[in-house]
């Protein structure tokens, strides 16, 4: 166990059931090597002495980009068939935070959130007024038809035809860094079959996103209950209150249960080890502490 305040990295690639890397060893693999790939960027920002915010902001671009996940390219789609973008990045040194939501032309979402946060003077933007500012900040523009993968669209239409509930799934990195300071970066494309124009937890601060001094939060599951239950503010409230971060992370989850959603998160705290705890049958995680990368898929550790 690390006692210390060193830099580490927790991530999650979505929390529930993951039946493409249950019938698919390759497909496992694939989320594996996504996730390695995205630890391993936000390691180089932290060991260059980089800030928490710019690591987790380079892990979850990855992350957008591996179609194997619900963020960016790969995400899932609304019942017309889009893809609607949700980011949110939180700077727990400065209580600074940037949000977007339902983008359908930003290529990266989350390089949006930390434009938002840097150049607008807001904390959260949605809407094609919203994408058109962003864009022309310079942000790289994608068709829409990019975002969308054969493999999310089968499971829209397998939703849509009723055979199967809207899963969604997230992607989110909470960072700690060398001067100990804490950020939280998440990103989604929220849940497959969602009505258009719909949001969830992630681009809602202290929902799905939180970080201060005492704790960084990124959460994944069903947005809805994860809002209600005011869910990332709730964990870092009672950290900061002194109760152990399992404990709180695991009281947390229950009270969303109670507002309708499982799920889970990843919680750095400002000293120790992340905890990624979490209700469903699984949650795509990875941890990179001392040095060492873990990622675990369907129970598998590598």
């Amino acid at each position: 166990m690390t006692t210390s305040a060193a830099p580490a990295i927790a991530l999650h690639a979505g929390a529930g059931e993951w039946p493409e890397a249950a019938q698919d060893p390759a497909f496992a693999q694939a989320m594996h090597a996504g996730l390695r790939t995205a630890l391993a960027a936000g390691a180089a920002v932290l060991t260059a002495g980089g800030p928490a915010l710019e690591a987790a902001i380079a892990c979850v671009r990855i992350l957008e980009d591996d179609p194997c996940f619900n963020a960016g390219r790969g995400a899932s789609l609304t019942r017309a068939g889009h893809a609607e973008l949700d980011a949110a990045v939180h700077d727990g040194a400065t209580g600074r935070a940037g949000c977007v939501g339902g983008l359908r032309r930003t290529r990266s979402p989350i390089l949006a959130a930390r434009m938002v946060l840097e150049r607008s003077g807001h904390v959260l933007m949605t809407g094609p007024e919203a994408e058109a500012w962003l864009l022309a900040q310079g942000l790289e523009e994608a068709d829409p038809s990019w975002f969308v993968t054969p493999r999310m669209q089968a499971r829209l239409e397998s939703v849509l035809a009723g055979q199967a509930r809207g899963p969604g799934g997230t992607v989110g990195a909470v960072v700690r860094d060398a001067q100990g300071r804490l950020a939280a970066a998440t990103s989604t494309g929220g849940l497959t079959g969602k009505l258009p124009g719909r949001l969830g937890d992630s681009p809602v601060i202290g929902a799905g996103t939180f970080a201060d001094h005492h704790a960084a939060i990124s959460a994944t599951g069903e947005g809805e209950a994860y809002i209600r239950a005011v869910f990332a503010f709730r964990v870092a409230s009672r950290i900061a209150a002194g109760i152990d971060p399992a404990q709180a992370a695991q009281e947390a989850l229950r009270v969303a249960r109670g507002q309708g959603g499982d799920g889970g998160c990843i919680v750095m705290p400002a000293t120790g080890d992340p905890i990624t705890p979490f209700l469903t049958p699984d949650m795509a995680r990875a941890t990179w502490v001392g040095g060492r990368a873990w990622t675990a898929v369907l129970g598998t550790d590598r």
